[in-house]
């Protein structure tokens, strides 16, 4: 039976603990920072998709959510020196391999809505999806 505790005062970290000392010998203990959150997931994608629908060409062309994701991702993980690869495919193709939003922390969600942000600001892409969704109310919060 799995356990997971969120470590939010002494008694949680007590029962942590306890159920560490009880395991039986081959159970694993992992300890990890928080993933995204709900919102910094409707954030990202809120901004995504206000990329997507403004008049912004990548490479010759617009590009669709799922592609910008793809591209800030990327240059986010490449300005954040934390680069994937690129390598080729099973067809010869190549492929880039990179860090999936869906198992960022809260830090690194927070970093990539910023870069996205910056990123938005500096080709002067009005944000209308995430500012209509309250995403905008409290930049330094980036979540």
């Amino acid at each position: 039976m799995a356990q997971r505790f969120v470590l939010i005062n002494d008694r949680v970290r007590h029962n942590a603990k306890e159920a560490v000392r009880r395991a039986p010998p081959g159970f694993t203990v992992s300890i990890s920072e928080p993933k995204r959150s709900v919102d910094q997931n409707a954030k990202f994608h809120a901004i995504v998709s206000d990329i997507a629908r403004s008049p912004m060409k990548w490479a010759g062309k617009t590009r669709t959510p799922e592609e910008w994701k793809i591209l800030l991702i990327s240059g986010h993980s490449v300005a954040t020196q934390s680069a994937g690869e690129v390598i080729p495919g099973i067809e010869g193709e190549f492929v880039a391999i990179r860090e999936s939003s869906a198992s960022m922390g809260v830090r690194r969600a927070a970093s990539l809505i910023e870069y996205c942000l910056a990123f938005a600001a500096t080709h002067g892409i009005e944000l209308i999806e995430t500012s209509r969704n309250g995403f905008m109310e409290e930049r330094s919060s980036a979540a």
